[in-house]
């Protein structure tokens, strides 16, 4: 699928190209160039009917290499190889399911090849007990979408609407969803649309998805304010509808938005907001949208009337460092910046603590007051993937300090009015 409105035909987006083809096993078909619109890019080519399920395919354009199609639901042999048609249909079972409101949430970070033996999407099933007998009202998945190899934290992947083949098929993704919402668990998940992995990212080939304007420290910036930033932003839009809708999430976090570079009067995450909020009145069904931003920008989640993008959630690292410090005495880098109790009460009676003060770290002033917004919108916690897996050793908040502190730091969160996320 590719933008526009004809979701059963397949679609390629490839405005330099001369002759596009799709390549299943020696024949190749052409596509038909769309007849250009003008109030949008050009470049949108379709294949004239739609292909069964299950079948294997690649794109070429001007009779180069077969390539992985960009919107891929599934590629079952990884980031290099053919892509493969899936069938829509899953047997639902949880219209009645509604999902706990973000101020009433407890999520816990949950990262599939980890959180049982198998590492997959079905054998997850079998610890779903112990989240609810735990308390927790959100399961948040780290990213599933095809990254290469096998294992990995997901956030180099290159297939964004294909399931990580490792973890399982589409239909058992759906399954875990049905399976956690059965059980009274909102399901969210980490996309990231701020980069792409290098390994497997075919994208340059097709269209300007990526921007020489602006850069992230982990590569090229995404396009989404320079020429044919239109099908850019929708592409990714799409992909966050796409989880919402057919995999029925009920949220999504979106990974290091500080890095989505966008001067536009409309900023890419205000249009994602507008989006899914549009298809949540249409689902009738709440959907929510967390950030992770460095910023200390409560405008994320100022209402849009007030100037706002009108996300429900924001990650706020301010109150992980001020506990880290002050129970491990560790002040090294950015923790150098936090280590009082001060520091630890501003941010459990306001979410940020840098609100415009000066950072040491950063050499520079940090953030802005928080405005009123209020403390469930942020996100807060002891431990998380990023704080766990940027330490050498990968030390979890029990290899730094004692089981008695550690017991104090999950205290104060779980009993602050910040929303807490366990990991």
């Amino acid at each position: 699928m590719s933008p526009g409105d004809d979701r059963d035909a397949l679609q390629i987006w490839a405005p330099r190209a001369e002759r596009v083809e799709l390549v299943s096993g020696e024949a190749r078909h052409p596509l038909g160039r769309r007849p250009e619109k003008p109030d949008r890019s050009s470049g949108l080519w379709r294949l004239g009917a739609p292909l069964p399920p299950g079948t294997r395919y690649q794109i070429a354009l001007d009779g180069g290499p077969p390539l992985p199609d960009p919107r891929s639901r599934s590629q079952p042999d990884g980031v290099h190889g053919a892509s493969e048609i899936i069938a829509p249909d899953f047997a639902w079972a949880d219209a009645e399911f509604s999902a706990a409101g973000i101020e009433n949430a407890v999520i816990y970070e949950l990262h599939l090849g980890t959180f049982s033996r198998e590492g997959t999407f079905a054998s997850a099933l079998e610890r779903l007990p112990h989240l609810v007998e735990l308390g927790v009202t959100h399961v948040e998945i780290m990213p599933v979408h095809q990254f290469p190899g096998a294992c990995g934290w997901g956030y180099d992947g290159v297939d964004l609407f294909a399931p990580h083949r490792a973890y399982g098929t589409p239909g058992e993704l759906k399954r875990l969803v049905n399976t956690c919402h059965a059980r009274g668990l909102a399901v969210l998940l980490d996309v990231v649309y701020n980069h792409f992995g290098p390994d497997g990212n075919y994208l340059t080939q097709f269209a300007p998805y990526f921007s020489d304007a602006h850069h992230t420290p982990w590569g090229q910036a995404v396009n989404l304010d320079g020429p044919y930033s239109d099908e850019v932003r929708s592409f990714f839009c799409d992909n966050a509808l796409m989880w919402l809708e057919e995999y029925h999430f009920d949220g999504l976090r979106l990974d290091a938005v500080h890095a989505l570079f966008d001067h536009s009067a409309l900023h890419f995450l205000e249009q994602l907001a507008i989006e899914v909020e549009a298809l949540g009145r249409r689902r009738a069904r709440k959907l929510v949208l967390i950030a992770e931003s460095d910023r200390n920008d409560p405008r994320l989640v100022f209402p849009r009337d007030r100037g706002g993008y009108g996300l429900d959630g924001v990650w706020a690292d301010d109150l992980h460092h001020a506990l880290h410090t002050v129970l491990t005495g560790e002040r090294k880098g950015y923790y150098g910046d936090y280590g009082s109790m001060q520091a630890l009460g501003r941010c459990l009676e306001q979410g940020y603590y840098y609100q415009g003060d000066y950072s040491p770290s950063r050499r520079r002033r940090h953030g802005r007051p928080p405005g009123g917004a209020p403390l469930f919108r942020f996100v807060g916690c002891l431990q998380n993937h990023d704080q766990v897996g940027n330490r050498a050793q990968g030390e979890r908040i029990a290899h730094l300090t004692s089981i008695e502190r550690a017991r104090v730091g999950a205290f104060l969160l779980l009993t602050s009015a910040l929303t807490p996320l366990l990991f």
